[in-house]
């Protein structure tokens, strides 16, 4: 898909030229086949597939990042489960850790956190705060306008085009992510069953 203005860049390199494996992207909703006989250690290990090329087996390196992604996500002790059955909050953290086995430049989130539980949504906040930590950009998109300066060091509100950015304190100072949060539903779109106020009709864009 070709822009139809300006360039895309994604980590330097136009998307094309990316190594294979490079972004890895962890849906909203997973479709699956709950009735297929796939353990956790097998979905995690599809994570590897994008690194390997047709002619490579699953090899050592392979099982160690299989291994490593577990550990990291809470998951190791239950890697011989059938996927179906788990809570869904474990499915989650066995979608993340597929990703994180990819060993990406790049982790891409959509909403991680809708459908699981407190304990689920905490323990993604420590996996991602990690993951940066160790130095791996991670993108998240969230409706979830609670406790943004925990989960993000910089964020961007979007509705139609840019309306702020810069740190979760600087946007929260602006007044937009008020006007946002204001006007949300629980889904996270903007109301129209009322007149906008001031705060709402005007979104000034922090730069950073």
């Amino acid at each position: 898909m070709t822009p139809a203005s300006g360039e895309l860049s994604v980590l330097g390199s136009a998307p094309h030229r990316l190594t294979p494996g490079a972004v890895a992207y962890v849906p909203q909703v997973e479709a699956v086949d709950w009735s297929f006989p796939a353990t956790v250690w097998d979905v995690v290990a599809m994570g590897r597939f994008a690194r390997l090329r047709f002619w490579e087996r699953f090899g050592a390196h392979d099982r160690e990042a299989v291994r490593r992604a577990l550990q990291l996500v809470g998951m190791t002790a239950l890697q011989r489960r059938h996927i179906a059955h788990l809570s869904g909050g474990q499915q989650q953290r066995t979608f993340v850790a597929r990703a994180i086995a990819q060993e990406p430049q790049l982790l891409l989130l959509d909403e991680p956190t809708t459908g699981v539980d407190a304990a689920t949504e905490e323990a993604l906040c420590k996996i991602v705060r990690e993951l940066v930590a160790r130095g791996m950009p991670v993108l998240m998109a969230t409706h979830d306008l609670d406790r943004v300066d925990e989960w993000f060091d910089r964020l961007m509100v979007v509705d139609r085009r840019v309306l702020a950015l810069g740190t979760p304190r600087e946007v929260v100072e602006s007044g937009t992510y008020a006007a946002i949060r204001e006007h949300t539903h629980t889904h996270g779109h903007l109301r129209h069953d009322h007149e906008p106020h001031a705060a709402h009709a005007t979104h000034p864009e922090v730069r950073p």
